[in-house]
């Protein structure tokens, strides 16, 4: 129905909740935005169904476009009704190792983060051998990502993990609670805190409690979002060793989002993508205005996030909350980026961290959002392509965790 552009349609099989967090003009967004991306749909696949949890099935439908593809993922409950949805990559490729990770050299297991209802499952990657290693807990971007942030056959966090790891560092890293229980994400009240904090706290103190692992050098490396809220977990956490942001935002998320869509609507102009970027507007206007309470429908808002989130995210100062800690920072940005950018993100995290002698800063200029290097614009076809994180990044982060 969403490819014949029936989204009125689409929103009344939402259940209750799914419903007030996103609206026929929310699926709309996300629908066109993709396929401004990707291209028009040549071809809708078999839908697959596992088990979820109890009384929710979780569907998958392939979609298949013009220059790629994407999965439709539903949660859809006994009644038939749909609990939950997301726009996910499309199925890729085997993952296939980056030529600077030697398993020979750590062990992986899995674990779990955090305790009660809302426990997430995670992964250990560490060295072999003794010694007491440093180690990081690494925290993905906004969105609902697994462990490893997979986009179709990409899988920059398993990059970085076994990258890291085979140069003696030890790595946890686990899927969002956002993407394991994905209802959470739409609850009254939920944050950005809620969202990283309680798990990554968890992980930190799990993997200070590793045998060969160094519990006074435990650091936590956050990718984007992640990047902005490390500063959140090490004050929550004040045996946090260090932060490393790898293009984490400054710019308020509201405008960041009108940035990109604008960004997006250049290399794909049109009709379709007027109505999103004139949508993603209003959206973001709501954000900063002074109407905006904990009462706003979250289907009037960005990315159908709860008022809440946004609230939250308004009044979180990630520089200065950087600035008012006394630890090593080590603060990365790909010259390419156009989600993150130096223009309007790092120049803030420069600013506030001015005079600071602990704080390292570094550009790698031929890396994009990801830290993948190539050349010319990035665009959002750009992830598509199997790739690994420049190789560059991984040892900087090696040395200078070695060095602090």
């Amino acid at each position: 129905m969403t490819r014949n552009g029936r989204f009125a349609e689409v929103e009344e099989l939402f259940g209750p909740r799914l419903r007030a967090a996103a609206s026929a003009d929310t699926l709309r967004i996300g629908w066109e935005g993709e396929l401004a991306r990707i291209g028009p749909v040549l071809a809708v696949g078999e839908p697959l169904s596992e088990p979820a949890k109890p009384g929710l099935v979780r569907v998958s439908i392939p979609v298949t476009c013009e220059r790629g593809g994407l999965t439709v993922v539903l949660g859809v409950d006994d009644d038939g009704m749909v609990q939950g949805m997301r726009l996910a990559p499309p199925a890729g490729g085997a993952w296939e190792p980056p030529g600077y990770a030697n398993p020979k050299r750590f062990a992986e297991h899995e674990v779990t983060i955090g305790d009660g209802p809302f426990a997430v499952p995670g992964t250990l990657t560490v060295p072999r051998g003794r010694g007491k290693f440093p180690g990081v807990v690494m925290l993905s971007g906004g969105g609902t990502f697994d462990r490893d942030e997979t986009s179709g056959a990409n899988k920059p966090f398993k990059d970085l993990a076994w990258g890291l790891a085979s140069r003696g560092v030890a790595v946890a890293r686990f899927d969002k609670v956002t993407h394991v229980h994905s209802e959470v994400g739409s609850e009254p009240g939920f944050t950005m805190a809620d969202e990283y904090v309680p798990h990554a706290v968890a992980a930190v103190r799990l993997l200070q409690s590793q045998p060969t692992v160094d519990p006074e050098r435990v650091f936590v490396l956050g990718h984007s979002m992640g990047g902005s809220a490390a500063p959140r977990v090490a004050t929550a956490e004040p045996s946090v060793a260090g932060l490393v942001t790898l293009a984490a935002d400054a710019l308020p998320l509201s405008q960041a989002v009108v940035r990109v869509a604008r960004y997006i609507a250049e290399l794909t102009p049109g009709p379709e993508m007027q109505a999103v970027i004139d949508t993603i507007t209003r959206q973001a206007a709501l954000v900063e205005s002074p109407d905006l309470s904990p009462a706003t429908p979250a289907a009037d808002l960005p990315f159908g996030w709860p008022a809440s989130y946004w609230l939250d995210l308004r009044g979180y100062d990630r520089v200065g909350t950087a600035a008012a800690l006394d630890k090593p920072l080590l603060i990365l940005q790909g010259g390419r980026d156009y989600q993150v950018t130096v223009a309007d993100d790092l120049v803030r995290w420069r600013a506030g961290l001015a005079g600071r002698p602990n704080v390292t800063i570094r550009v790698y200029d031929a890396d994009d959002h990801l830290f993948f290097p190539g050349k010319g614009p990035s665009t959002p076809a750009s992830y598509e392509s199997p790739q690994h994180v420049d190789p560059v990044v991984i040892a900087g982060i090696a040395r200078w965790l070695a060095a602090s």
